[in-house]
């Protein structure tokens, strides 16, 4: 049996064999710790490839904010993040830009964050939005263990297509798998699957109504139940079309809106209020 490939195909196949030599591979690996006279510093920290962590001096939670130097990712890239707090200690992580992710050639983009809070600890993972191009190919795993009394603050948004040139995903891939537990036990599940003509499938009701960017937040903590009301009244008068729920120890915000800008905005004043910290002054918005 044999099997017809296109010349299309086969180019495609070919550039991107190419270009195996250069693909990226790297990440960076961080950790906190508390120090007594209630500080958090570093605990250690390894980079490795293209990408580099930046430690701003700030008047509220220790931050680290990492940089990408390569400019994007581009598809067969694979990018590893881990970030542990220990016990008692207390960190922000965001990221210098936008991560903008290329049109690939054929192989996914592969990124894998990996958080791990300890007792009494809290971290809030807080990057800027991810930006899809037009045939784009992102697979993305975020799996975090907390201990019984952490907290996590986990904030990923994603825009498809540059609306500065007037582009959609006509074609392209996200995979985003997210797992989260705590004390060893499976707590929050959720995965987003999306692949070919994006766009056309944000414009039906069921998956985006038209957005073209979208939010999800995550806020697990003793005091998550208690906060609800809050979280909604932080999202009154919002852009984007918006919900909150909260169930045993958690609160879940899922935002969709019609512009990075218009998502971006409420994504901080949601933030801003689950965080009670100033936010990264990276973000812009602020």
């Amino acid at each position: 049996m044999s099997v017809a490939v296109s010349r299309s195909s086969a180019a495609l196949a070919t550039a991107a064999a190419a270009l195996d030599g250069v693909r990226a591979r790297g990440g960076i690996s961080v950790g906190f710790k508390f120090v007594p006279g209630h500080s958090t510093r570093l605990a250690d920290l390894h980079e490795q490839g293209g990408f580099r962590a930046k430690f701003p001096r700030t008047h509220g939670l220790t931050e680290a904010v990492l940089v990408n130097t390569g400019g994007g990712l581009l598809g067969g890239d694979a990018v590893r993040f881990d970030v542990t707090v220990a016990d008692g200690a207390a960190a922000q992580v965001t990221t210098q830009s936008a991560e903008r992710v290329y049109k690939s050639l054929g192989p996914d983009c592969r990124v894998d964050i990996r958080l791990a809070v300890g007792t009494g600890g809290r971290l809030h993972w807080l990057p800027q939005e991810t930006i899809l191009f037009n045939e784009a190919r992102l697979a993305r795993t975020i799996t975090a263990d907390l201990a019984v009394d952490a907290t996590l603050l986990l904030v990923e948004a994603t825009v498809f297509g540059r609306a500065a040139m007037a582009e959609t995903m006509a074609a392209g891939v996200l995979r985003d798998n997210w797992r989260i537990c705590r004390a060893e036990q499976l707590v929050y599940a959720d995965a987003v699957n999306l692949s070919g003509a994006i766009d056309g499938q944000l414009h039906r009701n069921a998956i985006g109504a038209g957005a073209s960017a979208m939010a999800s937040i995550v806020y697990l903590a003793p005091d998550a139940s208690d906060r609800i009301d809050g979280a909604r009244a932080a999202l009154a008068g919002q852009a984007a079309r918006a919900a909150v729920s909260g169930w045993n120890g958690m609160l879940v915000a899922r935002l969709l809106a019609p512009s990075a800008d218009a998502l971006k905005a409420d994504v901080v004043r949601l933030a801003g209020y689950l965080s009670g910290h100033k936010l990264p002054r990276v973000w812009g918005l602020i």
